[in-house]
């Protein structure tokens, strides 16, 4: 199952998380984050704007093949999603409104990879006029036991 999503980035993320969960994400950021907040059942993503970008969710049954070479920035995650409903939204959209993906209730390994993030950084407030400067994200889960996070392959912000 996949979905293309387009989210407001406010506060520079967006939220994966259990539609029970009760995490606090603001306590999740420290200063050895590097783009990726983790709780237990959530996880805040990290942008280099502050607009709309695109996102692409990819519930899948297995881990996917690395194509890590095709993207800027790419770490993962584990969370638990009790409910089996995992959702995507900006961290201030209305979460009832948010959009749900059913997955398989347990531990679930989040893969976030990013693009098009050198253009986005620098048209910033104006990277979102047009699709092909947005930044974006695509975030693949899947069935997984609980491992510490992993950053595949890390952005250098260019200037």
């Amino acid at each position: 199952m996949s979905d293309e999503l387009r989210l407001f980035a406010d506060y520079y993320q967006i939220h994966v998380f259990d539609e029970g969960s009760t995490s606090d994400l603001g306590e999740a950021w420290t200063d050895d984050t590097d783009m990726l907040a983790v709780a237990e059942d959530a996880v805040a993503v990290g942008t280099v704007v502050n607009v709309w970008v695109r996102v692409a969710v990819e519930v899948l049954e297995r881990s996917p093949v690395d194509d890590s070479a095709d993207f800027d920035d790419v770490a993962e995650a584990s969370i638990e999603v009790r409910s089996g409903r995992l959702i995507v939204m900006g961290c201030t959209d209305y979460e009832p409104e948010a959009t749900r993906f059913p997955v398989p209730p347990g531990w679930l390994r989040v893969r976030v990879a990013k693009s098009n993030l050198e253009v986005a950084r620098r048209l910033d407030l104006d990277s979102d006029d047009d699709p092909a400067t947005m930044e974006r994200l695509r975030i693949q889960v899947w069935p997984m036991a609980a491992v510490p996070v992993v950053v595949v392959k890390r952005w250098s912000q260019a200037g």
